[in-house]
């Protein structure tokens, strides 16, 4: 089972166009375009049901005291933990792939209600939800597609990790309110092939 990109290639860098959050000389940070990265893929298992797509940057701080702070840093060493960007599943297994902006194109304050994608498949709550909970311009339930928005004072580059799964059920049994880790325990027993590609991503200037 192969995964691709037209937009990056693996463990090559993530153009801003992809990211939620791009460099600002100004204010250090800004909104991005925000649109999902083309992705394709081949070589599934013939006896595959549905997909299921993952986004995930494994580098996100587990300490948030130093994060986006002027005159400090996110130190390098600091224990690192997993961020959702996207979960979809249910995708048809006759599906090849996505085209750039086809899921995501821009930053939806609150969360998009019913992202596009392929027809059948569901996308659930990303990490996004928890990181905005309690702002009042931005707070709400984030689905689909986000992309890198890393702290611009990180010392680690983050990567991102897009994994496919290729199961041997049509439709994954998750609450209607599913995020990745209600996804993942769901495809426990049902995963016939995986495969990933990787992206980096960086708003520190001194990493860019």
């Amino acid at each position: 089972m192969k995964i691709e990109s037209q937009s990056f290639r693996n463990k090559q860098t993530i153009p801003d166009e992809f990211a939620f959050c791009v460099p600002d000389a100004q204010h250090h940070v800004a909104l991005g375009r925000n649109r999902n990265p083309h992705l394709e893929w081949s070589d599934m298992p013939k006896s595959a049901k549905s997909l299921a797509l993952i986004c995930v940057d494994t580098d996100v701080p587990t300490v948030g005291t130093d994060v986006n702070k002027e005159g400090r840093t996110v130190k390098a060493s600091l224990p690192r933990c997993d961020f959702y960007h996207w979960v979809m599943i249910d995708i048809p297994p006759t599906c090849a792939g996505l085209k750039a902006g086809e899921c995501s194109d821009g930053v939806t304050a609150g969360g998009k209600r019913n992202p596009p994608g392929p027809r059948g498949s569901r996308q659930g709550r990303t990490n996004y939800t928890d990181w905005f909970a309690g702002d009042k311009k931005m707070g709400g339930v984030y689905c689909g597609y986000d992309g890198p928005a890393p702290p611009w004072n990180d010392e680690r580059l983050h990567h991102y990790h897009f994994r496919l799964f290729a199961l041997d059920v049509p439709r994954l049994d998750v609450p209607d309110d599913f995020g990745a880790p209600e996804a993942i325990r769901a495809m426990k027993g049902h995963v016939l092939a995986e495969t990933e590609i990787v992206g980096t991503y960086t708003l520190n200037p001194k990493l860019r």
